[in-house]
């Protein structure tokens, strides 16, 4: 323990409140605003939106831009991680403890959920990724994430199979369930969410094994 030193009187002087950086704060809102600026950009054009679209949806100027990043490629890497960090938040798992139709059919309606919000988004991004080292490690970080909770919603019948069978059937439910796949049912085949969602829940009943007794 560290003793505070008393006042003249005998008592303990107060604690000083710790110091705000406003102009800190300033900035991370506007890093914060541009970032949102550029993901609702996306979300209406499907397109890359330019610095000056950004900016203006944002309030700021260009300038204020590449204050904060040092390229538009550094900006989608930002992007990226709110978009990661949105995703987590937002995605707690669910049923994992539930009847192998129940489990199923609820990762199959988060995936929904995320594929719905975050298309869009994934469209653009990835087409920069093989362009950006920090880009594309971030979508291998996606891809890892995506793995990991089908290994863990799927773990009773996977925990059955060998490490090769098991490791072969993880990336066929991941290759299965990605964006590019949500995408072809959904705006190549005109599939209906409902209808987009069966088609999942089918193909991963098939796909694993039943759950040992």
């Amino acid at each position: 323990m560290v003793d505070i030193p008393a006042g003249s009187d005998g008592e303990s002087p107060p604690l000083k409140a710790p110091r705000i950086d406003g102009r800190r704060l300033r900035s991370e809102r506007t890093r914060r605003l541009i970032v949102e600026a550029y993901m609702a950009l996306v979300r209406e054009s499907g397109q890359m939106p330019t610095a000056t679209q950004i900016a203006e949806r944002a309030g700021y100027s260009v300038r204020s831009i590449f204050e904060r990043f040092p390229d538009l490629t550094a900006l989608r890497v930002a992007v990226t991680d709110y978009a990661i960090a949105a995703a987590r938040a937002s995605g707690a798992l669910r049923d994992l403890d539930a009847p192998r139709a129940v489990r199923i059919r609820s990762q199959v309606e988060q995936r929904a959920e995320g594929c719905e919000r975050w298309l869009p988004l994934w469209r653009v991004l990835s087409k920069d990724a093989a362009q950006s080292a920090e880009l594309g490690q971030r979508i291998s970080v996606i891809r890892k994430l995506i793995v990991a909770r089908m290994e863990m919603m799927f773990d009773p019948e996977l925990s059955a199979m060998s490490e090769t069978e098991r490791r072969k059937t993880v990336l066929a439910l991941e290759a299965i369930t990605t964006f590019e796949s949500w995408e072809r049912m959904r705006e190549l085949y005109g599939l209906s969410v409902e209808q987009s969602i069966a088609a999942w829940v089918r193909t991963i009943d098939r796909l694993l094994p039943p759950v040992p007794s």
